[in-house]
């Protein structure tokens, strides 16, 4: 038994952390292709032309930032593929949960980056940047107090 009161070896805890860490970058590179294909289809628009050096900037690091994202993602799969059927798993679900905290981090900024700058091209900068700071606080809430809620559930047991 596990401290968790689960019935499993360390072996099949470490197969299901890691099943659990690629599902997690499932979802996270499913979010990350869509907004890496919607920015990589922008320079091929007629609106392209009219972005301003600020909107320029913006896009390019965006599409930077979508790249390292994807880099990320798939450095996670590639590390599994390279110690394939080598019995490292509780290691893999280490350095894999470690690198879904960075691929979350970049996903997260890909994704009030990319809301900022759509409605900056669409409104204007006063509304994008309102809008990424309200992103910005939603997400720091959600990350970093709401664990509080289940800290205290979990003690209430």
């Amino acid at each position: 038994m596990v401290e968790d009161g689960r019935d499993e070896s360390a072996a099949e805890r470490a197969d299901r952390n890691w099943n659990e860490l690629l599902q997690e970058f499932r979802v996270l590179q499913t979010g990350v292709q869509l907004l890496s294909g919607f920015l990589l289809t922008l320079p091929f628009t007629p609106r392209f032309d009219d972005l301003d050096e600020p909107q320029l900037a913006l896009y390019l690091v965006l599409v930077v930032l979508a790249a390292a994202t994807t880099a990320v993602l798939l450095g996670a799969v590639a590390l599994h593929r390279r110690f394939f059927r080598e019995q490292r798993k509780e290691a893999l679900v280490t350095v894999g949960h470690r690198m879904a905290q960075v691929a979350l981090t970049l996903g997260a900024t890909l994704a009030v980056g990319a809301t900022v700058f759509v409605l900056d091209v669409v409104l204007t900068h006063v509304i994008a940047l309102a809008t990424g700071a309200g992103m910005v606080t939603v997400g720091a809430v959600t990350w970093f107090f709401l664990h509080r809620t289940v800290d205290a559930a979990d003690r209430t047991r």
